[in-house]
């Protein structure tokens, strides 16, 4: 099979709006948590999130165009472009048949379906929906609006699992890359969920941390006072492409994608299996797949999402892979991001890619009181950045449903 390598990267988070930006922040362990402005959450049991910050869409799109895309398409056509332009593609010279887009979402256009949705009960009941209703709120819009703004025909279609979607986007890419079947994919993913639905619905599963007096020390993952996650919106875009496609047209090359692991956990709704078995197993499958043992990887960035159960099984996993006392470094950037949901994965593939380049690990911050059975066992890279040589990376990411997904990305060597 084909190697498959990182060409381009794009982020748009609550901590940067550029990979420069971002990776900053993780450095130097910023929060992106504020009480929310996008509505008023006076009424709600959480009234902050990690938003995103001074976004604008007209940087990218026209005003015409803003009118016929959700935030989460707005968003994937921001970080697609910073992705495409940093791996210098000049579309017109390559063969845009055998171009593709995988994108990853787990609400898609959920903000517009409620404003529509509301619209329709304050009316007098007369159906007066927007024109664009459909298109602007069904998930797999986004890989086709990249599509065609791009003029790119080869295969395309959106990945819908949960917390794990664009994780699953990348893997997928990947596979389309080494199979032949495509000579270059943008992927990703994108999440615009900071709506009343979401936070309403996410407090009535009590899976949102409650911390309304301090929301930049609310998600702490892995400490044995943490309440539940932090949500958070925005996109990760990366390039992936054969190693000889990426040589022929001199791209720069950011480093190789060598493993993937899909698997279930097979176990429960929305929790995680308590002893880690899904977790294990996407490891597993994805070192296999890499052709390395666990003693080769230097950095795992963990799902760890700062809720009571989810963390403790991770943790677990994590151990059973690695054993007690491995080198290997583990952190938790939703610490400062808070859960991107569908767009985890990219945003959090995109910072392996730059611990990799960087041989710097970011921190896990606000946890001050690491779950003592693993705190001596795990090395969780806590408070402050750290400098370490990077060959090889992981990113892990599990969704609601079960879906498990993590990636292995490696240090390029020519």
């Amino acid at each position: 099979m084909k190697r498959v390598v990182v060409t381009g990267v794009g982020a748009l988070t609550p901590i940067g709006n550029t990979v420069p930006a971002f990776w900053q922040s993780l450095v130097n362990g910023v929060s992106g948590a504020a009480p929310i402005t996008k509505f008023d959450a006076a009424k709600f049991k959480t009234q902050f999130a990690c938003e995103v910050k001074n976004f604008d869409p007209l940087a990218f799109i026209s005003k015409g165009e803003v009118r016929k895309y959700d935030l989460f398409t707005q968003y994937a056509l921001a970080v697609a472009d910073e992705a495409i332009t940093s791996a210098g593609i000049h579309f017109d010279q390559l063969n845009r048949d055998r171009i593709g887009v995988i994108w990853g979402s787990g609400d898609g256009g959920v903000s517009t379906f409620e404003e529509q949705v509301s619209e329709f009960q304050a009316g007098d009941g007369t159906p007066r929906f927007n024109p664009f209703f459909i298109p602007k709120r069904i998930i797999n819009i986004a890989s086709g609006v990249i599509s065609i703004k791009y003029g790119l025909r080869g295969v395309n279609f959106t990945t819908a699992s949960a917390c794990s979607a664009s994780n699953t986007s990348i893997i997928e890419a990947f596979n389309y890359i080494r199979w032949g079947k495509a000579d270059m994919m943008i992927t990703g993913g994108s999440e615009a969920s900071v709506t009343e639905s979401s936070i309403g619905g996410f407090n009535a599963s009590k899976a949102l941390s409650t911390r309304n007096d301090s929301p930049a020390a609310a998600s702490r993952p892995f400490d044995t006072d943490r309440d539940g996650f932090v949500l958070g919106e925005g996109a990760g875009a990366l390039v992936l492409e054969s190693y000889e496609h990426a040589i022929r047209r001199n791209a720069p090359i950011l480093a190789e994608i060598v493993g993937a692991g899909l698997a279930a956990d097979a176990y429960h709704l929305t929790a995680t299996h308590p002893d880690g078995d899904g977790a294990v197993l996407g490891m597993q499958l994805a070192l296999e797949d890499a052709g390395i043992s666990p003693a080769n990887i230097d950095y795992v960035n963990a799902h760890a999402t700062s809720t009571p159960t989810g963390d403790l099984s991770e943790l677990k996993a994590i151990l059973r892979v690695f054993g007690a006392n491995s080198p290997v470094s583990v952190s938790a950037t939703k610490s400062m991001t808070g859960h991107l949901l569908g767009g985890a994965g990219a945003i959090e593939a995109i910072a392996c890619i730059k611990a990799i380049q960087e041989n710097c690990i970011p921190p896990t911050i606000n946890t001050t009181q690491p779950e003592p059975e693993f705190a001596e066992l795990l090395d969780l890279t806590l408070g402050k950045a750290k400098p370490k040589t990077v060959n090889y990376a992981m990113s892990n990411t599990f969704g609601f449903g079960g879906h498990i997904a993590t990636s292995v990305f490696e240090k390029f060597i020519e």
